[in-house]
């Protein structure tokens, strides 16, 4: 990826993805998968997880900036472990599998992931009486791992544990945010090796800063200020037709 080569169109949905990875780090979780999907149009689909992982970090900078003392350090202490083993496996995985089928495959992952969600939704019994399960952590930090070292997709596994949990809304929002800094600076030396973060990509990060900044204090301002229910389920059909597409390839 050479910055010089990026159309105004491409640079404008970028400073999308941007924006929605700082919303996504306030509250608004949903933002996140439709940020990858958008990446994965603008970008090659395995060039764009590396772009968003550095765009992610950034944003993660500021939820951790924002919501640092609500997070439950008990549920990140448990949940990293099993992560860490996560992030080797997807690591192992990434360059074995076809570039030709990446793109099917990651739309097919998001799809799996929204599934869960709204299974989640609409069977909230179900992830209450799982998360009795002392082994659902290891499921659900493993998944977390080898999702987001694969795609940077793990925000609907580690979603449905947390609110499996019953964590408070500022408790969810601050054990989210400190869970993923350490999980994404843990997948930099992996990415770097995979070839995924180079000098082109950290440069486009840092261009699109601002926009992550907005995102985040956007997502600050709207999260007590809009129906999230209805909020979610748009985003929620949004990203199952932009998966759609890339599972179509």
């Amino acid at each position: 990826m050479q910055l010089a080569d990026l159309s105004p169109t491409q640079w404008l949905l970028c400073a999308v993805v941007a924006a929605c990875a700082g919303m996504a780090k306030s509250g608004f979780s949903g933002l996140g998968t439709v940020g990858l999907v958008v990446m994965a149009l603008v970008l090659p689909a395995r060039e764009s997880t590396g772009v968003l992982l550095t765009i992610l970090i950034g944003a993660d900078v500021f939820a951790v900036r924002a919501f640092h003392r609500h997070a439950d350090w008990r549920m990140i202490v448990r949940l990293l472990p099993p992560a860490l083993v996560g992030i080797v496996v997807g690591w192992w995985l990434m360059p074995r599998v076809p570039d030709a089928a990446f793109r099917p495959l990651l739309g097919g992952l998001i799809l799996a992931l929204t599934a869960l969600l709204l299974v989640q939704r609409a069977r909230p019994g179900i992830s209450g009486a799982l998360a009795a399960h002392r082994g659902l952590a290891w499921l659900a930090g493993g998944m977390g791992g080898a999702t987001t070292m694969l795609a940077n997709a793990a925000g609907p596994v580690m979603s449905l544990y947390l609110l499996a949990c019953r964590l408070p809304k500022l408790a969810f929002v601050g054990t989210s945010a400190w869970f993923f800094f350490v999980v994404n600076l843990t997948k930099v030396p992996f990415s770097v090796q995979l070839g995924l973060i180079t000098r082109d990509s950290l440069l486009l990060t840092v261009a699109l800063l601002p926009a992550v900044a907005l995102g985040a204090f956007c997502g600050r301002w709207l999260l007590g200020r809009i129906n999230q229910r209805l909020f979610e389920a748009l985003l929620i059909a949004f990203t199952v037709l932009a998966a759609g597409r890339l599972l179509l390839g």
